[in-house]
């Protein structure tokens, strides 16, 4: 058993394309580190706070598409900032663990892959944004654009229209694949690329291997855990 003691939390993310269970996934990483006696929260981008969740109507609706990709980028981590004032960076200075379906990766992937924003207009975004928080592991669920849009097809409610991402067409959603695994090759310290076409115990598993042998096999070091 895994006793939590005084310190900082850490802070998880997923991150992929559409279809890949990052929602799903999200809550079973809280159970299980809840069942290892770690505090930990779930949390969404764009959304997890109050301010941040009323940006997401408006990005996920496509009334900013017009506006174009900078504008988008702009408004996500606007959300961002507030999601990081009054939920993230609390909890974590609190000792509890966040666990966040979507964050900054998100947003190089995805305005990167639809508006060939340049970079460094984003890491300068990103700089500004985070003010230093910055994920300590990443988990990017990996699988086929084909399977992945056919899985959030399969999800939506009967006759509603997909999101302000799900309809972009198969293309982009194939740069969008090699945008987050490009991230994960950049970061291997902080990235861990998950395999998400299996079954969800197995995509399960394969997390829960990750989170072990990154952020609780050495508790000592890391000086907020003991066994």
């Amino acid at each position: 058993m895994i006793e939590q003691r005084l310190g900082r939390g850490s802070f998880i993310t997923l991150e992929g394309g559409e279809g890949a269970g990052k929602s799903t996934q999200t809550r079973l990483v809280v159970e299980k580190l809840r069942s290892k006696n770690i505090k930990a929260i779930a949390t969404r981008e764009p959304g997890g706070s109050a301010g941040a969740e009323i940006l997401r109507d408006v990005l996920l609706s496509g009334i900013v598409k017009p506006l174009g990709p900078a504008a988008e980028a702009i408004l996500f981590s606007a959300a961002r900032i507030d999601h990081l004032d009054t939920m993230i960076k609390p909890a974590l200075a609190a000792g509890t663990w966040v666990v966040c379906d979507r964050f900054s990766d998100s947003t190089r992937a995805y305005q990167g892959a639809l508006g060939n924003l340049d970079p460094r207009f984003l890491s300068a975004l990103e700089r500004v944004t985070l003010s230093g928080t910055r994920p300590d592991l990443t988990l990017i669920l990996d699988l086929p654009a084909e399977m992945g849009l056919s899985r959030a097809a399969g999800r939506r409610n009967a006759g509603a229209a997909p999101d302000r991402f799900e309809s972009e067409d198969l293309g982009f959603h194939q740069r969008l694949r090699a945008a987050f695994l490009d991230i994960a090759a950049a970061e291997p310290g902080r990235c861990v690329t998950i395999d998400a076409t299996g079954s969800e115990g197995q995509v399960e598993a394969a997390i829960w291997e990750a989170i072990s042998a990154r952020l609780l096999a050495d508790p000592a070091a890391r000086g907020t855990y003991g066994a």
